[in-house]
C-alpha cells in the first residue's frame, strides 16, 4: 500500500475532470501549490465532495504521483460557507485565491501566503472592516511576501495613509486586520496599492472583473 503525504492547505481551484472526478489545486503550507485529483468527488454522497470545494481549509492526505497527487481523505476545519453564500464576499474571496495561485509555486514554502489568504477570508466575515480595505491590505501584503513592494507609499500622501502603508508592510499577518480608516485615508491607500499592482502584476483576474461589475 502506498504511503500518504499529509499537508495543511486550502483548495484554491476546483474543476470537473472526467465523468465523476475533480481536479484540485491546493495551496499547502509544506509543498506550496499542488495539483490533486479527487476521484469520484462528483458522485452524490462521495466522502471527498465537500473537501473538493474552493475555500475548503484543513489537512489533506494524498498519494503522490509523478505529475499530480490523488486525494485520499481530508479533515476540513473551515469551509468559509458564509463567504460562499454572499456574492460580493465570494468575489473578493475568489480574487484572493486567484492572487495566491498567481504567486505560489510547487515545492515552495507556502506558509505565509496561506496564512494571508486564511486571515483575509476571516476578515471578510467581519462587518466592522470594509471589504475594500480588506482587499487592499491583502494585495499589499501579498506583494510584500513576494518581495515586490516599496517601504514607503509610491507618492506623497497624508500621514495617516503613510502610517497605514507602513503598518501593513511591517506587521505580522495575524495583526493585519485590527484597524479601520476613514474614507479619505482609504481612498489614498487604495490609490497607492493600485499603483503597486500596475508596477508588479502583469495579469488580469476574472473574479476582480466580476467584482468591479457588481459594485458599479
Amino acid at each position: 500500500m502506498r504511503e500518504t503525504v499529509t499537508a495543511m492547505g486550502m483548495v484554491i481551484k476546483s474543476s470537473p475532470s472526467g465523468e465523476y472526478d475533480r481536479r484540485l489545486v491546493i495551496l499547502t503550507r509544506e509543498r506550496g501549490k499542488i495539483t490533486a485529483f479527487a476521484r469520484g468527488a462528483r458522485r452524490p454522497g462521495n466522502s471527498l465532495m465537500a473537501a473538493s470545494r474552493i475555500f475548503a481549509f484543513g489537512t489533506f492526505r494524498l498519494f503522490e504521483g509523478r505529475e499530480a497527487y490523488t486525494l485520499h481523505s481530508a479533515e476540513i476545519t473551515n469551509y468559509f460557507e458564509e463567504i460562499a453564500a454572499d456574492m460580493e464576499a465570494a468575489c473578493y474571496g475568489s480574487y484572493f485565491l486567484e492572487v495566491s495561485d498567481y504567486y505560489s509555486r510547487e515545492n515552495m514554502d507556502g506558509t505565509e501566503i496561506l496564512k494571508l489568504v486564511y486571515q483575509s477570508l476571516r476578515a471578510l466575515q467581519k462587518p466592522a472592516i470594509p471589504n475594500r480595505l480588506v482587499r487592499r491590505i491583502f494585495e499589499l501584503k501579498a506583494m510584500v511576501i513576494n518581495g515586490e513592494y516599496t517601504e514607503q507609499p509610491p507618492f506623497r500622501v497624508s500621514d495617516s495613509a503613510a502610517y497605514t502603508w507602513e503598518y501593513v508592510v511591517l506587521s505580522p499577518i495575524q495583526e493585519l486586520y485590527r484597524f479601520t480608516v476613514t474614507d479619505q485615508v482609504l481612498a489614498e491607500f487604495e490609490a497607492c496599492v493600485e499603483e503597486m499592482l500596475h508596477r508588479y502584476i502583469d495579469r488580469k483576474f476574472k473574479s476582480l472583473e466580476i467584482l468591479e461589475t457588481i459594485l458599479q
